[in-house]
């Protein structure tokens, strides 16, 4: 008994630290993404000599739309895109197993589309090889993704290309999800949690100097990079995925705040759950499966930024965090009230303040003017809403692509 008491105490402890490591890293982020001022790109260099890059005027830049059944949106997102293009770029729509008039709409905008069907293989990964494949005949110097249901803001398509194709890295541009006209309590609270994972934490890896995540649009690859990695994938996130196979093969991601795409969450509510099911669970599918790869990748290539991205991709979505160290909070007391050691109950003690000064400052320094102190207040119902989300995961977890259904467009928003 005393063993199996003292492998108790034991593995609570190593929880309880493992927690506390993760609460640290994202309050480092939080910190770090306060800093103000602009973050330099980091420039590659030959010999000690800084590289020339081409200028825009010179650079040929493909982006590419992987669409499907988009025929609501569609037509905005390329109208927004066309205008930053030069004349020897290229705006490719890839019609995936589309049965709607995407292709047709795209067609009109003027934009080359490719309509792939392939019901078997389906998924956004297997669509952006598709357009790669067409693209090799005439390979651009940049390739550029953008989703299409996306608004590219002006300027920002430009700015990651170039930044591309200056650091010779993948680029990720400030992805935002708008609220709609009268959001909704979960709506505002649902913007904050994307508001500290696309914006926050990323410009704090930034700030580090560290790469960042892919956010699955907005995002900028100089063209070698591309033929390191099979974007071939029916994975649900498959951008994340990307973004660590990537890095694992030499073209870490860096985030770039000064280009903005947006889009909205969607106001139905199974199609608001849809999509929060996809992101999470392959947000904890990858959590699971490439963490330990980071890690391993990290030791063999002796890299720090693997390592950090093997951290920043351990922390768990913002509500599930909370979640676990409430319950371990509960088992450390209990243990503790049984005659068990103290030490994992000070360790979860000391994890829920950092938890709560990440959080804090996060609101603080990027949200309190769109989420008012009395609805933060109300992030545990948010909380309570995602539990039967997180207890899908365990029990059958979403595995499969699957596309999130769209509202139609808000003429009165503009653009």
């Amino acid at each position: 008994m005393a063993a199996l008491a003292l492998m108790g105490n034991l593995s609570l402890t190593l929880l309880s630290l493992g927690l506390l490591v993760l609460t640290l890293i994202l309050l480092l982020q939080v910190m770090a993404a306060l800093i103000p001022g602009r973050i330099p790109l980091p420039v590659p260099r030959v010999g000690g000599a800084a590289l020339t890059p081409l200028g825009w005027e010179q650079l040929r830049v493909a982006v590419l739309v992987p669409a499907h059944n988009e025929a609501l949106l569609i037509q905005d997102t390329l109208a927004a895109i066309a205008p930053q293009l030069k004349a020897q770029d290229t705006l490719l729509v890839v019609a995936d197993n589309c049965d709607d008039a995407t292709a047709a709409l795209g067609r009109e905008a003027g934009s080359t589309v490719l309509e792939r069907w392939d019901p078997d293989r389906r998924g956004k990964g297997y669509a952006l090889d598709y357009g790669l494949q067409w693209l090799q005949a005439q390979p651009p110097d940049v390739l550029v993704v953008v989703d299409a249901d996306c608004h590219c803001h002006p300027g920002s398509l430009a700015a990651i290309a170039l930044a591309a194709h200056t650091c010779n890295r993948p680029i990720q541009a400030l992805y935002r999800l708008e609220t709609p006209p009268n959001p909704s309590l979960k709506d505002l609270i649902s913007a904050f949690a994307m508001t500290v994972k696309n914006a926050v934490r990323m410009r704090g890896m930034a700030r580090l100097g560290l790469p960042c995540p892919l956010g699955g649009t907005g995002m900028a690859f100089p063209w070698s990079a591309l033929g390191r990695v099979s974007l071939a994938s029916g994975h649900i996130v498959e951008d994340m995925k990307l973004g660590i196979d990537l890095a694992i093969a030499g073209y870490p991601p860096l985030f770039y705040g000064s280009a903005q795409v947006s889009g909205s969450f969607p106001q139905e509510a199974a199609a608001s759950t849809s999509q929060r099911t996809r992101w999470e669970h392959g947000h904890l599918q990858l959590l699971r499966d490439y963490t330990p790869l980071l890690v391993r990748a990290a030791l063999q290539q002796k890299r720090l930024d693997l390592g950090m991205m093997a951290l920043d991709l351990a922390i768990p979505p913002l509500s599930l965090l909370v979640l676990l160290w409430g319950g371990l909070v509960a088992l450390a007391a209990v243990s503790w009230a049984v005659g068990g050691s103290l030490w994992p109950l000070v360790l979860g003690a000391i994890a829920g303040l950092t938890l709560l000064g990440a959080i804090a400052a996060a609101w603080v320094g990027f949200a309190r003017r769109e989420l008012p102190l009395h609805k933060l207040l109300a992030i545990p119902l948010y909380i309570l809403w995602k539990i039967p989300l997180y207890f899908k995961f365990l029990i059958k977890p979403q595995s499969q692509w699957v596309r999130t259904q769209r509202d139609a467009p808000d003429d009165s928003k503009g653009s």
